[in-house]
């Protein structure tokens, strides 16, 4: 056997990652495991929770593992979706694409600038005016305030808020927020744009716009990776899909072939 030979059986699983990296990739999924401590405790008082702590008499949390170890790739200008029932782990594994979780074991690499539209209301202040809000929520996607004042009118045209853009967020409904969170967040120029249910935004006519705006920017070539329940949306912006059930992945391929199979399976 030769030196080589010795240091390959060596280094193992390291030698693997040492592959060739591959440009036209833009997300790269490897051996992805995910696991939330939970508790299956229902206590409803500080004063219960104390008690029980000192009794010890509160059940161990456990260990639930909501991805089992999935691998896929995403190629530059792909459209993915993600298919699952609830709890099979789609909305996890978009978050730790986007950096908002820490996988427990396995990696991911993101080659180029990913825009992440999951929660597109989070980081409001309720406090704050919807115009302070632009660029408070502008800060957290790393926009200079030079470009936010750039742009300031064309968001509070494409959000709808009129004169609502000077109230308090507090006062907002929930459509409203998500219209604004979706205005801010989409002017962006990303390379790699990840959905999560967004399309389902505000009302009939702010959802045909926001798809809209989600489709020209695809025609740009932005990679997507795009979570929803609504198949008619999957079918219309996907090329490819990926089927999640209870953290493993079941089916990959065309879009029309695994959304067949998936409604199919539904049926029994």
């Amino acid at each position: 056997m030769s030196l080589k030979d010795i240091i390959n059986r060596i280094l193992g699983k390291e030698t693997k990652k040492l592959e060739a990296y591959d440009p036209n990739v833009a997300i790269e999924v490897t051996d992805l495991v995910m696991e939330f401590k939970v508790t299956k405790d229902k206590i409803d008082t500080l004063k219960e929770y104390v008690i029980r702590t000192m009794k010890r008499t509160k059940k161990e949390k456990q260990k639930v593992r909501v991805l089992d170890g999935i691998s896929f790739k995403v190629y530059k200008g792909e459209r993915v979706g993600i298919l699952g029932f609830n709890g099979a782990g789609k909305s996890t594994l978009l978050r730790i694409i986007s950096g908002i979780y820490e996988p427990t074991e396995g990696s991911v690499r993101i080659n180029g600038k990913l825009a992440p539209l999951l929660a597109i209301s989070a980081g409001f202040d309720k406090n704050y005016t919807g115009k302070n809000n632009i660029y408070l929520n502008g800060s957290f996607l790393s926009m200079e305030e030079s470009f936010i004042d750039e742009k300031y009118d064309e968001i509070v045209e494409f959000s709808e808020l009129g004169e609502y853009i000077n109230y308090p967020i507090k006062n907002y409904s929930k459509g409203m927020k998500s219209k604004l969170g979706f205005s801010v967040a989409t002017l962006v120029n990303p390379d790699i744009l990840i959905l999560d249910e967004v399309l389902s935004v505000g009302d009939i006519k702010f959802k045909k716009k926001s798809s809209d705006k989600i489709i020209s920017m695809m025609k740009d070539g932005v990679t997507v990776l795009f979570v929803s329940h609504t198949m008619s949306e999957i079918r219309k912006i996907c090329n490819k899909c990926i089927w999640l059930e209870n953290g493993k992945i079941i089916m990959e391929g065309p879009t029309e072939e695994v959304c067949d199979a998936y409604v199919e399976n539904a049926k029994k």
